[in-house]
């Protein structure tokens, strides 16, 4: 998704917006992780939810292998209040917005990780499941913006 920000968000023709769908049956830990991501763009910004997301992607060995008792650790790797971050994090004040973010992507046909919408400016909903090449993503942006 940076490729795509770099060539077309730098023009305003596409913004990205993230939307949380952990899969439970799969990764019974990501909500957990989703909520963690959300407290760290409430104590630092879009910057350090992206720093914060980045490094569980990073450190995590494998599907649901992160020991949660590290979230705490990568607030403190890029460079958060761990203390706040805790409070945060203990009070569960993300966890709805998690669930609704899930049943939208429910909603609205989401499949595959990661899963892509591209929403045209008449309406018309291009579906992106699964991770694929950089040109069949071009291709369905160039296709929305026409």
């Amino acid at each position: 998704m940076q490729r795509v920000m770099d060539e077309y968000g730098k023009n305003n023709k596409v913004a990205w917006i993230y939307r949380h769908s952990p899969i439970d049956t799969l990764h019974s830990k990501a909500r957990k992780e989703a909520e963690a991501t959300e407290c760290a763009n409430e104590l630092g910004g879009s910057e350090k939810f992206w720093a914060y997301l980045d490094r569980i992607y990073e450190i995590t060995p494998a599907n649901n292998g992160l020991d949660p008792k590290e979230l705490p650790n990568i607030a403190l790797y890029v460079g958060l209040n761990v203390a706040d971050f805790n409070t945060c994090l203990n009070s569960g004040k993300y966890a709805q917005r998690i669930e609704e973010d899930l049943q939208n992507a429910n909603a609205t046909g989401g499949g595959g990780t990661p899963w892509s919408i591209v929403v045209a400016k008449d309406g018309k909903k291009y579906s992106i499941n699964g991770a694929q090449p950089y040109e069949m993503v071009k291709q369905t942006i160039d296709s929305a913006l026409k």
